[in-house]
């Protein structure tokens, strides 16, 4: 009866690591944002790394697109939060260096997006588009995550053409394992029925 104990409290202590999922890292640079109060689009940002894998230098794995809805709060120019209502999220790789060939994660922003003034001077603003995304992997498994946009703007582009680049962004994608939770309830369930035998 301990050992039974003892296996449970143990599987226990086990759930939360194995619950944690595995993840998803992806990477993008350059590409066109344009920056306005009905919303941040960005289009034809590279794809630069997926999980381990990284593009060599000068080229790109594929694509990440976005848009954000609407300017709910603050300002374009000094920060605030936009809205998630009509927004999208997407990535598709070539499927040249080991990425997926094809839509990787199709999604959109959920809750708030955080925009914030990083640095301003004369010549270079910077700015970070911070939020939630879900959506679809390319396996059919729909996923969570976060993601960052580090957006710059060059001689107050973003008041005159409302144009500006992607510096760097980094998106998590975290992907959970169903079939692992499912063989530790399935165990779980065994020691109990094992447990209900030894009692009778």
């Amino acid at each position: 009866m301990k050992r039974i104990l003892l296996g449970l409290a143990l599987m226990l202590l086990v759930l939360p690591i194995i619950a944690k999922a595995d993840g998803i890292t992806l990477t993008n640079e350059r590409g066109t944002v344009t920056i306005l109060a009905s919303g941040i689009t960005s289009k034809g940002s590279q794809l630069t790394s997926f999980n381990n894998i990284k593009a060599p230098q000068g080229h790109a794995m594929g694509s990440v697109s976005y848009a954000t809805g609407a300017l709910d709060s603050g300002s374009i120019w000094t920060g605030g939060t936009f809205s998630s209502v009509g927004s999208y999220f997407d990535v598709v790789g070539m499927g040249k260096y080991g990425e997926p060939k094809g839509p990787i994660f199709t999604g959109s922003f959920v809750g708030e997006i955080d925009w914030t003034l990083v640095s301003s001077s004369k010549f270079l603003h910077i700015y970070d588009l911070t939020g939630n995304i879900e959506g679809q992997l390319w396996t059919g498994r729909m996923v969570t995550g976060t993601t960052t946009q580090v957006i710059y703007t060059k001689w107050n582009q973003e008041e005159i053409d409302h144009k500006g680049s992607v510096k760097l962004g980094t998106t998590q994608i975290t992907t959970p394992e169903p079939g692992t939770l499912g063989l530790l309830g399935t165990g779980l369930v065994a020691i109990a029925g094992l447990f209900r035998r030894r009692r009778s």
